[in-house]
């Protein structure tokens, strides 16, 4: 199984911004200095939910600061893009890192309206969006003397530069909150990224991803490499016993959790809709689904759990809402010591 850090630190308030990137650019360092194999970036707008907000600039500061881990969207919100700007800030990157690039991609935001409304975009067109601007990125990359005539683009371009380091461009996975999504990209024969659900409805999801990929007609080589370029998220924290680890992560993931309530209930209170509504007893509410937690011991079984299922990787989330810069870290330390090497296989090349 790869372990990543899903770099998604909170700034409650706007004064903490300046102080949370330049952490997260230390966190993200340190991530590579242990061995980590990946390192996720989200997308929120002027919510504070994430405070270095654009992946794409953050990616380029990371591909530059790190020797070895690769780098991904987990996910860029691609119905606020434009494409070609997208396709060409990715090829950079892709140079600069040496073809450690994963360009996640997703419709947008299902919860935020602001960042929809900031860059005047109807959260209607987001889904359909995502789908053209994806299919320009990867004739972008791969052709020259392109014309696109869509929906919501008309583009016309000699030879998109510079050209991707990775042949024949980087790799794509999308998200998928729900089970259709999944299937669609079990049915195209992708990988895909799973948001916090219960080992429960993972394992579903798993087992439904393999089937529908053989009933499909891919081979079983097909399938094995599909499921191990597919990351599922949870939240997590180790520490020396699992008193002290509920002690300083279940806190933090409450607060988490309450401060993402209140910024979509503002939205609900000034403007009288929700995108979607979310589910109070959802996986991702629910600490003990969501929240990876414990001593090195505990919390290496509890992945043994997921290794059984049979996922790639886990996109995990270490600093958990107002948790200190340094209480996170050596829960990291904690974890790439005396967690990571119970699960050893070759670093990502």
């Amino acid at each position: 199984m790869k372990f990543s850090n899903f770099l998604f630190p909170a700034a409650m308030d706007p004064g903490q911004d300046h102080a949370i990137i330049q952490e997260t650019l230390q966190e993200a360092k340190l991530c590579d200095q242990l061995g980590m194999d990946m390192l996720w970036l989200a997308e929120h707008h002027f919510d504070g939910i994430c405070a270095y907000v654009d992946p794409v600039a953050f990616a380029a500061a990371l591909a530059a600061c790190t020797s070895r881990i690769h780098i991904g969207f987990a996910v860029a919100q691609m119905s606020l893009h434009h494409p070609i700007r997208m396709a060409e800030q990715m090829a950079l990157i892709d140079n600069i890192s040496e073809g450690r690039l994963v360009v996640g991609l997703g419709r947008g935001t299902a919860y935020n309206i602001y960042d929809y409304q900031g860059y005047g975009i109807d959260p209607n067109e987001a889904y359909e969006r995502l789908l053209e601007a994806e299919q320009i990125m990867i004739k972008a990359w791969t052709s020259e003397s392109y014309e696109h005539k869509g929906k919501y683009w008309n583009l016309r371009l000699p030879l998109l530069r510079p050209r991707p380091y990775t042949k024949p461009h980087p790799a794509i996975v999308r998200a998928c909150s729900g089970e259709e999504s999944m299937l669609g990209m079990a049915r195209a024969g992708r990988p895909f990224l799973m948001n916090v659900q219960s080992n429960e409805v993972t394992r579903q999801r798993m087992e439904l991803y393999r089937r529908t990929m053989r009933e499909s007609g891919f081979d079983e080589a097909t399938v094995a490499r599909n499921v191990d370029d597919t990351w599922i998220w949870r939240n997590i924290f180790v520490a020396e016993t699992d008193a002290e680890a509920k002690r300083l992560a279940l806190p933090a993931f409450r607060t988490q959790m309450e401060f993402r309530a209140a910024m979509r209930n503002k939205v609900y209170r000034e403007q009288g809709l929700f995108l979607k509504q979310e589910d109070a007893a959802g996986a991702r509410n629910e600490a003990q689904h969501a929240v990876l937690c414990g001593s090195p011991a505990t919390v290496t079984e509890a992945i043994a759990q997921i290794d059984r299922i049979g996922v790639g990787g886990l996109i995990l989330v270490f600093r958990i809402g107002p948790m200190p810069y340094e209480v996170a870290q050596q829960s990291i330390r904690l974890f790439m010591s005396k967690v990571a090497p119970n699960f050893a296989r070759p670093r990502l090349s």
